[in-house]
């Protein structure tokens, strides 16, 4: 059970644009920013913050960034936000096939060594304390840009926010996101509940 129940969409008339960004994203306005638009500023940041973050005129794939910030949510333990980025990559253009192999990234040949890499790094970022080391930095420049590297860890900080921010307020899982929780994450252990 939440901590704090969303309230309606169309609250804040003022904040239309902004959940529109969510829309585009995951085909609908998250409880968390429902929650967050108790305090419509938070929102409006956030919003700024995911669009520069989550730009399509970066150099890293979209359909990726979402992968990084699943594995970033993986490592911090947001059972909710590791389901609503994989329904987010899915619409930015992870296949199926690539989703359901996500657990075998490591040895799956529809994963680069790139990103391979990419995704321990994310895991890493998103530990506490942080795992990131000189050896993985080091991997990591092997096949990544310093601009790139730089635009993997904003999709990974940007989740930071969300997993602390979903955990804290035991925020709800919606319907789609908890079915494709069910579908992809269950054999890893994923429940849907607050905490693993």
């Amino acid at each position: 059970m939440a901590f704090l129940e969303p309230l309606d969409k169309n609250l804040h008339p003022e904040l239309a644009a902004d959940f529109a960004i969510f829309e585009e994203i995951l085909g609908f306005v998250p409880n968390s920013l429902l929650t967050m638009q108790r305090r419509p500023e938070i929102v409006k940041g956030f919003g700024v913050l995911t669009k520069a973050v989550m730009s399509p005129n970066g150099e890293v794939d979209l359909g990726f960034k979402r992968l990084l910030a699943h594995f970033a949510s993986r490592a911090a333990g947001c059972q909710y936000c590791e389901a609503h980025s994989l329904v987010a990559a899915k619409i930015h253009g992870i296949s199926d096939e690539k989703l359901e192999a996500i657990w075998e990234y490591q040895t799956s040949e529809l994963y680069t060594e790139g990103e391979r890499v990419a995704l321990d790094y994310a895991l890493a970022a998103g530990s506490v304390p942080n795992a990131v080391d000189q050896p993985l930095m080091e991997r990591m420049k092997q096949h990544w840009t310093e601009d790139q590297i730089v635009e993997i860890l904003g999709a990974i900080c940007l989740y930071g926010f969300l997993n602390r921010w979903n955990d804290s307020m035991a925020t709800e899982l919606e319907d789609v996101p908890t079915s494709v929780g069910e579908k992809l994450l269950s054999q890893g252990g994923w429940d849907g509940k607050r905490h693993k």
